[in-house]
């Protein structure tokens, strides 16, 4: 990696607004000061919604497997239910975000998500479960695209790269104390408890969306939400091929990191025979190196182009895979040859996530809540794949969970290397350079 000035020029500072919008649907401010660490907590807080609802029940999968008389693929595909719900929820709610505005969306996913946890702490079959997973999902993808197209309003390129890496810190602490808190919770309750826990959440959660957070879509940048004008946006994105390959990036290391989350529990205790407690903290150890990697990245955008630095994550990432994966299936090293590249691993993924974002929604500002739910689509679709794929290849070893974890990263490694060369530009003023 060599030093060099930001690959995205901040199209809201340093270039006039995509030529598609009015001169003056001008966007609101972006937020200093004391605002913008206000906005920096607010939408922390919201996006933790999504793995505080994934996290929290981690440790309680074995115990729901034992209660409803379920397959451990079946518990995993409770996993798979609240990604499937996140991803193809993404792909309604962002067209409607850029046709609406975003804190409508955002108040009604809480709201379902609400509701959806109810359903959950009253579920009697893995079925059912499953069903209100999916409607977890469904709530939670509305946060999740409102917040990414929330940034995109005010921040670009490197800038919006710092403040997703800021809000990655907040939202890290999610993983790092859900399990430990689900955990407390098997301790004193049920796991239907940790159900009542997320209810509760999101009941905090709406009130300081409707009291804490602004408009940042004026209704003169809103988009038509019509069936056609819709299709047309998703094959515009579609036909960018430094997008889609962003996209795929994304995707493919949120399959890594998730590959983890859903496999973790059942290696770590019933494999290596950690107990729920010490499950906890080393889950919460290894959600440090994810943290490290997020906060480390402001620093490193002062230097380094972020398509380096997502080169750089996928690289560590994909190195670490192979080499816990070689551990794995020869018993070299134990636990601990484990534990380390899982470190690593993380450590990647806090390197690579906020940056994807940031690359491929400042290509297509003009449609930030389509970019943001099709780029968010992928992650929760391709993750949703890897968990019931680790159930399918058998639970007697570790080697499943680092098969895949290992597949997904070499190929995030080689999408990288095929896809991010040379300077990124908006795709707008790409097109008009190469017309």
């Amino acid at each position: 990696m060599t030093a060099a000035p930001d690959a995205l020029t901040d199209d809201r500072t340093q270039t006039p607004h995509d030529t598609s919008v009015p001169s003056s649907a001008a966007m609101p401010p972006a937020p200093t000061g004391r605002a913008y660490l206000r906005f920096v907590l607010v939408l922390g807080a919201l996006i933790a919604i999504g793995p505080l609802t994934i996290d929290t029940y981690l440790p309680a999968l074995p115990s729901i497997t034992r209660d409803l008389g379920a397959s451990e693929s079946a518990v995993q595909f409770t996993l798979t239910g609240i990604l499937l719900g996140m991803g193809l929820g993404q792909l309604l709610v962002g067209p409607l975000a850029d046709a609406v505005g975003r804190r409508r969306p955002l108040i009604a996913g809480l709201a379902l998500h609400i509701a959806a946890s109810v359903f959950c702490a009253f579920a009697p079959t893995i079925q059912l479960l499953t069903v209100g997973r999916v409607m977890q999902g469904l709530g939670n993808a509305a946060v999740a695209v409102v917040s990414m197209a929330m940034v995109r309003d005010q921040f670009a390129g490197s800038a919006a790269a710092t403040m997703l890496s800021r809000l990655m810190l907040v939202m890290g602490l999610a993983p790092v104390l859900a399990p430990t808190l689900g955990g407390f919770i098997l301790q004193v309750t049920s796991w239907r408890g940790v159900f009542v826990l997320l209810a509760v959440a999101g009941t905090m959660m709406v009130t300081l969306a409707s009291f804490a957070l602004r408009e940042t879509l004026p209704p003169a940048r809103r988009r038509k939400l019509a069936f056609r004008p819709v299709v047309a946006t998703y094959g515009s994105l579609l036909r960018d091929r430094t997008f889609v390959g962003l996209v795929l990036i994304s995707g493919l290391m949120f399959a890594t990191l998730f590959s983890y989350i859903g496999g973790s529990s059942f290696v770590l205790q019933d494999i290596y025979g950690l107990s729920v407690t010490q499950f906890g903290l080393a889950f919460g150890l290894n959600s440090i190196g994810f943290l490290t990697g997020s906060q480390l990245n402001p620093f490193l955008l002062k230097r380094f182009q972020p398509q380096l630095l997502v080169r750089a994550g996928v690289t560590i990432g994909a190195v670490a895979a192979l080499l816990m994966l070689a551990s794995a299936a020869t018993g070299f090293g134990g636990l601990a040859l484990i534990l380390t590249p899982l470190w690593f691993i993380l450590f990647a993924c806090g390197l690579t996530l906020p940056n994807t974002p940031a690359l491929a929604l400042t290509r297509h500002g003009e449609a930030a809540g389509t970019a943001a739910a099709l780029l968010g689509a992928s992650q929760f679709v391709i993750g949703g794949a890897a968990a019931p794929l680790i159930g399918a290849m058998g639970s007697g070893s570790a080697v499943p969970m680092t098969l895949v974890m290992a597949m997904t990263a070499s190929l995030a490694f080689v999408v990288a290397t095929l896809t991010l060369r040379g300077r990124l530009a908006p795709a707008e003023r790409a097109a008009e350079a190469t017309a």
